[in-house]
């Protein structure tokens, strides 16, 4: 198949290119980095010619609600008209895990308004909703790290590896539209403050951790709220087994 994939030099995304590849697919690459760009459509109907699925790997680092909803509305109808003109067949979008569980968090708005968009797009779809990556704890200690401190909120997440989502990815692109998929996660439940701990000390870095409500998520996010709903589907790479790869 030729299949599009959106946010193509992410992370996500370029797994996901890979994983294509592999499987023998023809794959374009949508990225503002190489002249693709889904704010101002410049490049889209020329890249999105003769494709027949589209994965969307797009991320928003906006950390205010307006901002985040505008974001992810504009690129995604962008896309989603551009996909219209081109006869794209199959629209994947990658969401999160309990985005209708978590309120009071502008990123989580943003994708909720994504997701709307594309189940009431001319698009036929699967939404592919997704817990937090293996390296989402250390990510976050970089985001509030000063002088060697870190602060971040103690949750409960069941994480999965980045390769493993792009591997499903790459398997739904290429099956027929399924609407809302299940939900998809890690094997096992882990602290995120431990998480950050091992990974750190994985990669090397001495980072004291401090855990906090008060940071960038709250309470709403705390006890089971970030873990699969039942019937989840489990990938299969433990975040030990991950880990081990960092050191």
């Amino acid at each position: 198949m030729r299949v599009a994939v959106a946010g193509a030099t992410g992370n996500i995304g370029a797994l996901t290119v890979a994983a294509l590849e592999r499987a023998g697919h023809h794959v374009v690459p949508i990225s503002r980095s190489i002249g693709v760009d889904l704010t101002t459509g410049d490049g889209l109907d020329t890249a999105l010619s003769g494709v027949e699925a589209v994965v969307d790997a797009t991320n928003c680092t906006a950390t205010e609600r307006d901002e985040a909803v505008a974001y992810f509305a504009s690129t995604t109808r962008t896309l989603l008209s551009a996909e219209e003109r081109a006869g794209v067949r199959h629209h994947v979008l990658l969401s999160i895990a309990g985005v209708d569980r978590v309120e009071g968090n502008a990123h989580y708005a943003g994708k909720r308004e994504q997701e709307r968009l594309v189940a009431e797009g001319p698009v036929p779809w699967t939404i592919v909703p997704v817990t937090q990556f293996h390296d989402f704890a250390a990510m976050v200690t970089s985001w509030t790290e000063q002088e060697g401190t870190a602060t971040l909120a103690p949750l409960l997440v069941q994480p999965i590896a980045p390769a493993d989502v792009a591997d499903i990815l790459a398997e739904i692109a290429t099956d027929a539209p399924q609407g809302r998929y299940r939900e998809v996660a890690g094997p096992e439940p882990q602290d995120l403050v431990d998480m950050a701990r091992r990974t750190n000390d994985a990669r090397g870095r001495k980072i004291k951790l401090v855990p906090t409500w008060s940071s960038l998520f709250g309470p709403a996010m705390a006890g089971n709220v970030l873990l699969p709903r039942e019937g989840a589907r489990i990938a299969p790479t433990t975040f030990d087994a991950w880990l081990a790869q960092q050191r």
